[in-house]
């Protein structure tokens, strides 16, 4: 009955359940050792007075907890935004060779040598049986840093989900540009060779090609690294570059397919769009062969997220090691600084307070300083996590977002509560130890 109505609860609620149970430990703890007993005075007057030792403790708790929900959220950050970045790539084709490779250079447009696939290849492909459209990507110039990738509009408009500004670029010289890309619609742009940003500008004079590609959309932003890329017409791609332009001398100036297959001069990779779902499995299946090969992006990056998943769990485990040995170092020092004050609780005893009531008191000690740290490892964790976000976003362009989630509260209450259970023992230690030694020193 039980593992029924847990299994029908919603996520959120199982995650708020085993945040409750982590945490409870530690609040029947508190409960049993504070009923009837007021430490606060003695405790605030020990934080007070061992203030630099107790700063130095705190800090080894927050630091300890904040690595290991820095490295949880930042992980998640990665994988999420990655898989987001991939979302509108159903199927790539490319020739034979490292998928990784193909998918960093047709979804992440990391620049990469890659062999290309010929007018019956492309052909074969855009005219199977189950395929929406298929749309060649070409690569190779840039403007200022930014991808200039040859396409169709047909990719352009599935990249963009309707929300495009402006309207679809109609003749060469016209370009659809991402959301992060400084140019409005009405700029122009004059595409260089390669993916280097040239800042000398007698270079960069030697480094164009002869012509000006004017803007007539903008892209929504898509988290990805297309926020930053120049799309224009495949034909002018290949037309700067001295190769055919996929058309016959009767349809030149077209833009788009269908393209002459002995007038197609090549292409690194192609996007496949199913016409439905299932069907991107029998495309996969029918252009995996000798001659091509097909792959679902997602898929590859479920298996580097799962090489990273092993180095988490490495990495976890490391995280997790440092936060028994600076609980074992805390543990110890509490130990120590309960001797610098045994003179003070053996006098206690001596006029008659209860053993328990040294318990209390330094065990709420303690629980202070560990329940401080903790929250402040938890924000400080979630804030590093954030601020490496951003820095991995300016450089990949991929939207990474390290936002809190349950799994950085889990960890903390587990490390909480384990840490209130193990302070009891500085307190055990107090409780039974005879008043008379300390009074004689």
């Amino acid at each position: 009955m039980l593992p029924d109505l847990w299994s029908s609860l919603p996520n959120d609620a199982q995650d708020a359940g085993v945040l409750a149970m982590l945490l409870l430990p530690g609040v029947l703890i508190a409960v049993w050792n504070l009923h009837g007993i007021a430490p606060g005075a003695l405790t605030r007057s020990m934080l007070r007075r061992y203030l630099p030792v107790n700063l130095v403790f705190t800090g080894l708790v927050t630091l300890s907890v904040a690595l290991g929900v820095g490295l949880i959220a930042q992980e998640r950050g990665l994988r999420q935004g990655s898989a987001r970045a991939a979302d509108r790539f159903d199927l790539i084709v490319t020739a034979p060779g490292s998928e990784v490779t193909a998918m960093l250079t047709a979804v992440y447009l990391q620049p990469n040598d890659m062999p290309l696939l010929g007018g019956a290849q492309y052909a074969e492909i855009a005219q199977a049986e189950g395929v929406d459209f298929a749309a060649p990507l070409a690569f190779g110039d840039s403007w200022q840093g930014h991808p200039v990738v040859g396409t169709t509009a047909e990719f352009i408009t599935h990249l963009a989900g309707g929300n495009m500004t402006g309207r679809m670029f109609a003749a060469h010289e016209e370009a659809v540009v991402g959301a992060l890309v400084p140019l409005g619609i009405g700029d122009a742009a004059v595409p260089g060779h390669g993916m280097a940003d040239l800042a000398d500008a007698e270079e960069a004079a030697h480094n164009h090609h002869d012509l000006r590609y004017r803007v007539t959309g903008k892209l929504p932003a898509t988290g990805s690294p297309w926020d930053r890329a120049i799309l224009v017409p495949v034909e002018t791609v290949w037309e700067l570059h001295g190769l055919a332009n996929g058309h016959t001398a009767e349809t030149a100036q077209q833009i788009g397919g269908p393209f002459a297959p002995e007038a197609f001069p090549g292409t690194p990779a192609i996007l496949v769009k199913p016409e439905q779902l299932f069907q991107a499995y029998a495309l996969r299946t029918q252009f995996s062969r000798g001659d091509m090969m097909a792959f679902f992006p997602g898929a590859v990056l479920s298996r580097l997220h799962g090489l990273a998943g092993d180095v988490r769990q490495a990495m976890s485990l490391l995280t997790l090691v440092s936060q028994i040995l600076v609980a074992v170092a805390i543990l110890a020092g509490l130990i120590l600084i309960t001797r610098l004050f045994a003179r003070n609780l053996a006098v206690l005893r001596a006029l008659g307070a209860a053993p328990r009531f040294l318990l209390a008191v330094i065990w709420s000690y303690a629980a202070t300083l560990l329940t401080l740290g903790t929250v402040l490892g938890l924000g400080l964790g979630i804030g590093a996590a954030a601020v490496l976000s951003r820095i991995l976003t300016a450089r990949t362009s991929i939207h990474i977002s390290a936002a809190p989630g349950w799994a950085e509260l889990h960890l903390a209450a587990a490390f909480l509560s384990l840490s209130l259970i193990c302070a009891l023992l500085p307190g055990l230690l107090a409780m039974l130890r005879p008043p008379l030694t300390d009074l004689r020193g």
